[in-house]
């Protein structure tokens, strides 16, 4: 016996060395009939895949069941994505899968969700790259079969609601071999036109029916296009590919129809809706204006130069009353004064009393004579009466309770 011996645990480390280096066996997809499915209690599941020539072991560990959309049973048709690899401890290689789907459809649904994550990983699908579809369109641009119930749907709904709208149809393969092609050479087409909106989309179908719509090449003159873009594909629970690139996504053509066109009625009562509102609103305002200006007007009024003047000659005038007034009462209440010590001074007056019958007595030298000291006996003395003076000498000096008799 001669060269080197190697342990069973080399020889599986190496066979698993050479299948690990294989490209091709870290991501296949492997069809086949279901067979000795179990669902072990930890999550995993442990399956065989079969067909006429041979078997091939399976397990897809409970971290991949997200991959798993159905509950799989013996017998199923299915399609196995994921890598081969060699179990060291047991020597044997086993298909470790990531996804599993029903053959057939599967595979084109597999096919959908492969595209799908890789055009949104690319940022294809973001937001903010989609553009807002005009309110009011006077050219239409659809992309459709030129017959079927699709863009009967879309015309009619388009021009009951727009009566005066421009309909530019792009005749579209929808299905079959060269449909893709077709529908981006459409969209294309009517991009270059300058169209305001374009309708994308068919009627509804199976998977197979629809898949143009899933194609790459959709979705990136769909993303590439300049002008706003609806996809109207199939039914209501139908999504293609070009319902996530499009900048607005409608359930149906006749939905499509109504989102692009804007119904002309319902804007022409509006807008008779907004001139009646316009209109109250402007009268409100001019009344409110005139309101406004008319007590603008008033206190101009108020602070006028000549109002001031005016205001200044009635407070002139006013005063000119009131002092007039004032004078005219001080002057009567000086008469009455006046005419009280007049009576006053009358009663006083020596011409009165003399008239009365009284006299008052000046030496010669014109000194008033108050006392009989002052005129002796023999002295010249003048006697004033009403009418005149008495030149007269005193010969007697009588005082009061005595008479005085001088030689």
């Amino acid at each position: 016996m001669s060269g080197q011996v190697y342990t069973v645990s080399q020889v599986n480390r190496y066979v698993k060395s050479i299948f690990t280096q294989d490209y091709l066996l870290r991501s296949i997809d492997v069809e086949g009939e279901v067979s000795n499915c179990k669902y072990h209690s930890s999550g995993h599941l442990y399956f065989s895949l079969k067909d006429a020539g041979g078997t091939l072991q399976g397990v897809m560990f409970a971290g991949s069941r997200s991959g798993l959309s159905f509950r799989m049973k013996d017998g199923d048709h299915v399609v196995v994505s994921g890598s081969i690899d060699v179990y060291e401890r047991d020597g044997k290689y086993q298909l470790y899968a990531r996804r599993i789907s029903l053959a057939g459809t599967g595979i084109l649904y597999e096919k959908f969700l492969r595209l799908k994550s890789e055009l949104e990983e690319m940022g294809m699908f973001d937001p903010s790259y989609k553009s807002p579809i005009p309110r009011y369109i006077r050219r239409l641009g659809v992309v459709t079969a030129p017959t079927g119930a699709a863009v009967q749907d879309i015309r009619n709904v388009s021009l009951r609601r727009n009566p005066w709208l421009e309909i530019i149809l792009y005749p579209a393969q929808v299905q079959g071999e060269g449909a893709a092609d077709s529908i981006v050479k459409g969209i294309e087409c009517l991009d270059r036109l300058g169209v305001d909106t374009i309708i994308v989309g068919r009627g509804g179908g199976s998977l197979e029916d629809l898949w143009a719509f899933n194609e790459e090449k959709v979705a990136r003159a769909i993303f590439a296009c300049h002008t706003p873009v609806i996809s109207a594909v199939g039914h209501e629970t139908d999504f293609t590919i070009a319902d996530f690139a499009a900048d607005l996504r409608a359930p149906t053509p006749s939905a499509a129809a109504e989102l692009a066109v804007d119904d002309m009625a319902a804007v022409m009562a509006h807008m008779d809706s907004l001139r009646d509102k316009i209109g109250r609103a402007m009268n409100s305002r001019m009344l409110w204006e005139r309101n406004r200006l008319s007590a603008m007007r008033m206190k101009l009024l108020l602070v006028s130069p000549e109002s001031l003047l005016r205001s200044r000659q009635q407070r002139l005038a006013d005063l000119q009353d009131l002092f007039r007034t004032q004078m005219q009462g001080r002057i009567d209440a000086g008469r009455r004064r006046l005419l009280l010590l007049a009576g006053r001074l009358e009663g006083l007056s020596p011409v009165k009393r003399l008239a009365a019958g009284y006299s008052y007595v000046r030496t010669m030298e014109g000194e008033v004579v108050t006392s009989v000291s002052q005129a002796p006996e023999g002295s010249g003395i003048r006697i004033r009466l009403t009418d005149g003076e008495l030149a007269a000498k005193v010969t007697k000096v009588l005082e009061d309770g005595m008479t005085i008799n001088k030689a």
